[in-house]
């Protein structure tokens, strides 16, 4: 049976990026994103370019009854999870003074509470696969920011978060890389996606990391064996301090 992944947010931007990898790679795919249009054209596109097959959940993130869905069409389609992507975010900018407890609640469902939620839940999943596949395990890849790890003015909510993620998957690492499970936090500066393009006018896309940088990344995190842990890579833009974004 081909290896199976899970990938949040695979619409755009470096869900995409990933998703299209591992079709190229023959992964068989649950995708999920909140445009079910959209969605159905990315499904097309990954199974030409190799996806053994693709189940779509459109839904939105701040929804526990689309996260749980997720993964119950995942476990009744393919039964274990060889990867599980958890990229979809959601970012706002505001001061500490400004931020509104309505756009922080949407902050911590999307960005903290589902990905909570798809851990617990895929758990058995992940297991399941690192049982079957002992010598390379099951791996769980979190997309969080360079702003979970250093503190960014006007972004004090979105690092908050970000930073909780990066302590959640460090924190699965102490308890299930006995498992087979190993799980890494990729915390990158600005992107070059269309989440980014609030801030050209202050740094251009020209200089943001590349959504390909990222694919290489989690590409190589998936082929590492069981007996590797990365709980944490945060990745600067070149030509800075390195610690901001």
């Amino acid at each position: 049976m081909s290896k199976t992944a899970l990938v949040t947010g695979a619409t755009r931007g470096i869900g995409l990026g990933i998703a299209t990898r591992l079709a190229e790679q023959g992964y068989a795919l649950t995708i999920s994103a909140r445009d079910s249009h959209r969605l159905a054209a990315v499904a097309e596109d990954l199974l030409r370019l190799g996806a053994e097959d693709v189940v779509v959940v459109a839904g939105d993130m701040a929804d526990q009854h689309t996260v749980h869905k997720m993964i119950d069409l995942h476990a009744d389609q393919f039964g274990t999870l060889n990867a599980l992507v958890l990229n979809a975010g959601f970012g706002a900018s505001g001061t500490i003074a400004e931020y509104s407890m309505r756009r922080f609640d949407k902050t911590i469902d999307i960005n903290l509470r589902a990905p909570l939620t798809l851990v617990q839940r895929a758990l058995p999943l992940l297991r399941a696969a690192a049982t079957a596949d002992p010598e390379r395990g099951a791996k769980v890849v979190a997309l969080a920011s360079i702003t979970g790890v250093y503190a960014e003015a006007g972004l004090a909510m979105y690092g908050a978060t970000k930073a909780a993620l990066i302590s959640m998957i460090e924190t699965l690492n102490a308890e299930e890389a006995g498992n087979g499970i190993t799980a890494t936090a990729i915390a990158p500066a600005f992107v070059d996606t269309d989440m980014t393009t609030w801030i050209h006018d202050k740094i251009p896309p020209e200089s943001m990391i590349q959504v390909d940088d990222l694919v290489e990344l989690v590409d190589a995190l998936l082929r590492l064996s069981s007996r590797a842990m990365v709980s944490k890579l945060v990745v600067g833009r070149a030509a800075t301090t390195g610690y901001c974004a």
